[in-house]
């Protein structure tokens, strides 16, 4: 179970980090702005993992002798991509209004996008799942709502601190996810031993 909620923080840091820069950039933002981005936030946090398991699923006779060596590559290569990413956040003050507005969750076809980008890395950890021969409905609603959570303090949070923390948030998400995918080769090579 810690497993699963460290994974479902490790993933949210991304729709966290959106979240805390709407906070940050977008003076009009309102309670149900943030409420609607949250959902959208949750509700494919939770769908992805879902799908990447079920292709696992699909796969899993093809890269049985393999799956320790794929979930831990995902894993890596998704904390690594959260870590490299949070060296891009902008700071506040390049935040351009009109631009911002147009480019952020008050935008709906931008909130969708926006919740399909941030939860390609739970489509890759619901595959590592599958190959690990885990169970995926319960880390998804975990996951799902920890995002819906996060995304909704973090948007409070970005009007109050500002993108402080922002970075630091996608840093931990990150390095959480590259320990989980090192935990799994070790375990596995221990086994192996």
């Amino acid at each position: 179970m810690l497993t699963y909620l460290l994974v479902a923080i490790a993933l949210s840091m991304d729709a966290f980090a959106v979240s805390v820069s709407s906070g940050v950039c977008i003076k009009e933002l309102e309670f149900r702005h943030a409420l609607r981005a949250s959902l959208f936030f949750g509700l494919f946090q939770f769908l992805m993992p879902i799908a990447g398991w079920l292709l696992g699923e699909t796969f899993r006779a093809y890269i049985q002798r393999l799956d320790h060596w794929i979930a831990f590559g995902l894993l890596a290569v998704v904390g690594g991509k959260m870590i490299l990413e949070s060296f891009r956040i902008k700071p506040a003050d390049s935040c351009d209004d009109e631009t911002s507005v147009r480019k952020s969750i008050l935008d709906l076809k931008t909130l969708l996008v926006l919740s399909v980008a941030t939860s390609t890395d739970a489509q890759a950890v619901g595959l590592s799942y599958s190959k690990l021969a885990e169970p995926i409905l319960l880390p998804s609603l975990i996951i799902g709502a920890i995002t819906f959570g996060l995304c909704l303090v973090g948007t409070e949070f970005g009007k109050r601190v500002g993108e402080r923390f922002e970075r630091w948030a996608e840093v931990a998400g990150g390095i959480v996810l590259v320990g989980i995918g090192l935990k799994i080769a070790i375990e596995h090579l221990v086994k192996g031993v």
